[in-house]
């Protein structure tokens, strides 16, 4: 008799990840915790050294508990991976090029400085080899990546030092990893001719994959886009990322940075915002059980026997890196605020650390014990890292006021108008808006006309802005105004709905079908909706009038006023409207099955 999938450890694991994923943290949230430290919770509590503890004594606890880390470390992994995919969907040559002076000069000295500081500490104060502190303190020494990113962007002022110096971060994992096989003790892991192997094997493959990207990429996604497929979209989205990290992979490099070459590679494509709202969802549910596993990692007996050394050596860290990265931004020419700020958020371990820790472990750099006691060192800090964001926010706010830019901004999106749709109406919209000097950002579902605006020399994006996020990938919080164009009655209402509810202040210009369309478009919140019917018969009285002869500057007084009259009209059913919402939307609904 086959087993019954449902007494599989991994099955059961996977309902207790998604059951804590969909309840438990919308009532952390509920609770204003932060979710980085909800998920943290959760593995805390639901894993091996919480509830799973327990398993033998009440068999039912094996369905509420996670069993093992290695069962779902795979997905965490996934989920760095997602992670540093994004970030490279946020980079191109020319910024990354702009960067160069913080990626490689401050991203250097503060890892090496850290590393170097953490690494002589330990040495002098236990009873460690050197080659054993100094491996500590490079590891101690890398910030998190996917915790502070998340919470300040990379374009804003506290962003951008921070990404520079994480991405460096990221890099030198490698050359760390090769480090921890030179000082090894196992026999043959201090070949010479195997780093330089694999740093010229993974230089070639660094090439192919942006090669392949730039002639390749293109054409696989122009394919998938014109599926109008979002599921076939997604898949081919996956399949780059995953094909790039193997790539990296198997020359010897860590995957990340696969991943990373990867999205640098899509970012310099116009398909780079609907990949990265796309992926979005994935990213986080990945992201999530990584941070599971990083509470899974927390053993109560260890925090129990050594808790003042753990004490000692998380305050030691954090205030050791908040000190290096801190006086080095100072030294840079930033504000005492900033300075501060940064500093305290890249003050914890990282996800990295813990990377490097097993690769320490594996090649008997450290024993077992050790890389236990400082995995809980990693994991509280990582626990700790939002709470450090918030005092190094308040010491900005005390020592100077934080700069305007603090905030996370979009790249280019002030003061400029979002055209949603480059249809005939869209091209007239962009066309007057040409005209008149107006800056404005198109966003289109289709990858043809996509390529007809670029080629007329306008600013154009493609993607489907029923995605959730894209237009605030587009800078929606900035823009002076929106018009909606499309041609879906419903998307239009839905579209607009949704646009007013997270900016009540904004201009919300809309396309309607018809006079009712119009109403249920003010009822959602349009500043203005325009009825096609309405302006076309406006038009025809304009030019009947002109060409009998009516002077011309009469005739147009006459068509303003009468579309105001007919403009409040339609505002005055929004009420009727409001006492019978489902008989205006079946209106609505008979009114688009009319047209098609």
């Amino acid at each position: 008799m086959a087993a019954d999938p449902l007494f599989s450890p991994a099955f059961r694991d996977a309902l207790v990840i998604l059951g804590a994923t969909g309840l438990v943290i919308p009532a952390f949230h509920r609770l204003r915790v932060n979710p980085v430290i909800g998920f943290i919770i959760v593995g805390l509590l639901l894993g091996p050294s919480g509830l799973g503890r327990f398993a033998g004594i009440a068999p039912w606890i094996n369905y509420v508990s996670i069993s093992s880390r290695d069962i779902i470390e795979p997905f965490a992994e996934f989920g760095i991976i997602l992670l540093l995919f994004s970030i490279g969907l946020e980079l191109s040559f020319r910024r990354l090029w702009d960067l160069r002076r913080l990626v490689f000069l401050l991203g250097p000295a503060e890892l090496v400085i850290s590393g170097m500081v953490i690494g002589l500490l330990l040495f002098e104060f236990t009873p460690m080899g050197m080659s054993v502190a100094l491996t500590l303190g490079f590891a101690l020494a890398l910030s998190s990546t996917a915790l502070v990113l998340p919470m300040t962007g990379t374009r804003s002022a506290i962003g951008k030092p921070a990404f520079s110096m994480l991405l460096f971060e990221d890099l030198a994992i490698v050359p760390i990893i090769f480090m921890l096989g030179v000082i090894s003790p196992l026999p043959g892991s201090d070949d010479p001719g195997n780093l330089l192997k694999t740093v010229a094997l993974g230089g070639f493959v660094v090439a192919v994959i942006l090669v392949l990207g730039k002639f390749l990429l293109p054409r696989l996604l122009r394919q998938a886009a014109r599926t109008k497929s979002p599921e076939l979209f997604l898949a081919v989205a996956l399949v780059v990322v995953m094909a790039a990290s193997l790539a990296t992979s198997a020359a010897g490099l860590s995957p990340i940075v696969g991943a990373l070459v990867a999205g640098l590679a899509i970012a310099e494509t116009e398909y780079r915002m609907q990949v990265d709202v796309t992926i979005e969802p994935f990213k986080n549910l990945a992201l999530g059980i990584f941070l599971m596993t990083i509470g899974m990692s927390i053993d109560f007996e260890i925090i129990v026997q050594h808790w003042m050394l753990l004490i000692i050596a998380i305050v030691g860290v954090v205030l050791v890196k908040s000190l290096v990265t801190g006086g080095l931004l100072r030294l840079w020419g930033a504000p005492r605020g900033l300075a501060a700020n940064i500093g305290l958020l890249m003050a914890s371990p990282s996800e990295t650390t813990l990377i490097v820790l097993a690769a320490a472990l594996q090649a008997r750099v450290i024993d077992a014990d050790t890389a236990a006691f400082w995995q809980i060192v990693t994991a509280v800090g990582l626990t700790a890292t939002p709470l450090l964001a918030r005092i190094g926010s308040d010491t900005a706010r005390r020592v100077e006021a934080p700069p305007p830019e603090i905030t996370r901004e979009a790249s280019g999106s002030g003061g400029r108008t979002i055209i949603a749709g480059y249809g005939r109406v869209g091209q007239m919209v962009a066309d007057m808006l040409t005209r008149h000097e107006q800056p404005f950002v198109i966003v289109d579902a289709d990858i043809d006309m996509v390529e007809i605006g670029r080629e007329r020399g306008h600013e154009i994006v493609f993607g489907d802005v029923a995605r959730p996020g894209l237009l605030d990938h587009l800078g929606l919080a900035q823009a002076r105004s929106i018009v909606l164009t499309m041609d879906d009655p419903v998307q239009l209402v839905a579209t607009t709905r949704s646009v007013r509810a997270a900016h009540p202040d904004l201009c919300i210009i809309a396309r309607a079908k018809d006079a009712e369309h119009a109403a249920q478009l003010y009822k959602a919140g349009a500043t203005d909706a325009v009825p096609e019917t309405l302006e076309s018969s406006l038009q025809l009285a304009e030019a009947v009038l002109v060409d009998i002869g009516r002077p011309m500057g009469l005739v147009i007084a006459s068509i303003h006023e009468m579309r105001e009259i007919k403009r409040n009209k339609i505002k005055a059913m929004v009420p009727d409207l409001m006492r019978e919402p489902l008989k205006a939307a079946s209106r609505l609904r008979r009114g688009e099955e009319t047209a098609e």
